[in-house]
């Protein structure tokens, strides 16, 4: 049975104007594996960053490219994954110093974009995200530290019942586990040796309202369930790598490329509301070298041709 932690160990973190990482929240960051911000968007940005994905054009986009994943358990995790962060609202929000200028001061260096993400548990039949950690994908790419972070921005409210995400406190400390494959779609770590962690890690419920974001190290084992609430559970998420950790290998995330990083006024400043297929070069999910998502029909047809 695990153990179940009362509260975020970042609870009281509030984000604002003067927001700056202070050497507490490095060595919250360094014992549990994260930190949390609330608020770090407020509700203006909010909106605009869910009026990119939410307008006609980016519909056909996010459907032409959404990875299908099966949770073995009879439904599929979606997401839509990027390269480059564009100079839409979301790019701006990927690119601003309260997302990458934090993730440079938790991690120690110069970070760049690895890749983003939206990620969308659509109302009573979103599927599952098995237990993993983003590194136990990443090593496969040649990322050789585990160097690397993700920012989870919720974009609508986070419950328990919509499928929020959970967390295993201080479990980046574990070092990476190998993952295999289930069923060829989602990789996972031997689940023997999560319930082990589970016995010495207290499992925390990321209960996040719209804006809330969770900035959490590469090897932090997680998890987040189906949804079957009446409410959607749309979540931006970036992920940053250290400039020292540049992959071995070519693969379907950039290698270091510097990135463009812009201030927090940016973001509202932005009237760009149109995804650029051609800037942010979305990962068609034919291509993913480290998952095995479904493929619908015209996706197949797609990947054809190509």
């Amino acid at each position: 049975m695990a153990t179940e932690s009362t509260k975020l160990n970042s609870e009281y973190l509030f984000y604002r104007d003067d927001f700056q990482v202070t050497p507490k929240m490095k060595q919250n960051f360094d014992k549990y594996g994260y930190i949390l911000v609330r608020r770090l968007l407020d509700n203006e940005e909010v909106e605009k960053v869910k009026k990119v994905f939410e307008n006609a054009t980016s519909e056909q986009i996010l459907e032409d490219n959404k990875m299908r994943v099966s949770d073995g358990q009879g439904r599929e995790a979606k997401l839509i994954v990027w390269s480059h962060p564009g100079n839409d609202v979301s790019g701006m929000v990927s690119r601003s110093q309260k997302v990458a200028g934090t993730c440079e001061k938790l991690m120690g260096e110069e970070v760049y974009h690895y890749h983003g993400k939206l990620v969308s548990k659509e109302a009573y039949t979103g599927g599952s995200h098995l237990w993993h950690q983003d590194y136990g994908y990443w090593y496969k790419n040649g990322c050789l530290l585990p160097n690397m972070m993700t920012v989870f921005i919720a974009l609508d409210k986070c419950t328990k019942e919509n499928g929020c995400l959970q967390i295993l406190e201080c479990s980046h400390t574990c070092g990476r586990l190998d993952h295999e494959l289930m069923h060829g779609q989602q990789a996972i770590p031997d689940t023997g040796r999560v319930d082990q962690i589970k016995e010495r890690c207290p499992l925390t419920w990321c209960e996040m309202n719209p804006g809330d974001a969770l900035f959490f190290h590469s090897n932090v084992m997680h998890t987040s369930g189906q949804n079957r609430s009446p409410n959607r559970r749309w979540a931006l998420l970036t992920a940053f790598n250290t400039k020292s950790n540049n992959p071995t290998k070519e693969h379907h995330h950039p290698c270091y490329t510097p990135l463009t990083k812009v201030p927090d006024a940016a973001i509202k400043e932005c009237e760009n509301y149109t995804l650029d297929l051609s800037q942010m070069g979305f990962v068609h999910p034919s291509k993913s070298q480290t998952s095995r998502p479904n493929l619908t029909k015209e996706q197949q047809e797609a990947a054809t041709r190509s």
